[in-house]
């Protein structure tokens, strides 16, 4: 062995000896969450501050949180619920559209902020040290907290409309709790594939698009597939963001029963969120050591 090699190995057992490890090594799983854990301030801290710095420039301000997705709403209404008519045999079609669009703007907004995670905070990524899945986690929950002032909008429709609460409302809780876990582990894949892939940012709203079209937000989905393969209806109702979209719908909209949800429909909503929650969560963790490089 040349003594050049034998430097290296007395340089690396000497750098164990003393804990130091490799630059950019991916950390024990376990070592992981621990980092996470002990950057929940920082999360928390993040997420106020994108959220707040998001309409700054607007002079509405933070109005816009509620505005965009109500207006939203609106442009659906006109074009699905009159000129489309939708809104025939879907009774309470209001509460039915706006609880849809806000459910659905959840999930769309945390893939949108997800895929740009990384690319868009490049400069903290490469100055400081810190899990990064802090990034997209933290941008998740800026659309959860944006969600919850959109939340008091939904139940003023709702009340506004002439539904009254009843103790179906209180199953919003689990739903949004699941939902929240599925589209953070959906924003941590986006976030990896778009920090090996820019692209990706571009393409992303035409796929949203056409899962939002496939979710049943404007129209009921049950009728609008009554015409196609039974193969196809029955995959239609197991569309993630279908079921949280009914499920939110059947806690808060009394004429929306039972029988408008699949079967084992809770069960299919806590798989996805178990399933793309830890895989997503894994999969984010498995390239740690190449974010911010290149």
């Amino acid at each position: 062995m040349s003594s050049n090699a034998t430097a290296q190995l007395d340089y690396r057992a000497l750098a164990e000896r003393h804990g130091l490890k490799a630059s950019g090594t991916r950390p024990t799983l376990s070592v992981y969450l621990r980092q996470l854990w002990g950057c929940r301030h920082f999360i928390v801290a993040f997420s106020r501050a994108k959220l707040t710095a998001q309409y700054s420039q607007a002079r509405l301000g933070q109005f816009w949180q509620v505005a965009t997705p109500l207006l939203n709403a609106l442009v659906f209404y006109l074009v699905f619920g009159l000129l489309l008519q939708s809104k025939r045999g879907v009774p309470d079609y209001v509460p039915f559209l706006v609880t849809g669009v806000f459910v659905w703007t959840f999930t769309q907004s945390s893939v949108t902020a997800g895929v740009r995670a990384i690319t868009g905070n490049l400069g903290l990524v490469r100055a400081l040290r810190f899990p990064r899945a802090c990034l997209p986690l933290a941008l998740c929950l800026q659309q959860l907290q944006q969600l919850m002032c959109s939340m008091l909008v939904l139940l003023a429709v709702l009340l506004g409309v002439g539904l009254r609460p009843t103790p179906n409302w209180l199953l919003a809780v689990p739903v949004l709790l699941l939902q929240s876990l599925f589209n953070a582990g959906l924003a941590l894949v986006v976030a990896r594939l778009g920090a090996r892939t820019p692209d990706l940012a571009h393409v992303l709203p035409f796929v949203l698009r056409t899962w939002m079209y496939l979710s049943g937000v404007m129209y009921s989905l049950t009728d609008k597939a009554r015409h196609l393969p039974e193969v196809i209806q029955g995959l239609l109702p197991l569309n993630p963001a279908a079921l949280y979209l009914d499920l939110m719908r059947f806690a808060l909209i009394d004429s929306f029963h039972s029988d408008q949800l699949p079967a084992h429909v809770w069960l299919l909503a806590l798989g996805w969120a178990l399933v793309v929650g830890g895989g997503g969560f894994g999969y984010f963790w498995m390239a740690e050591a190449s974010y911010g490089r290149g």
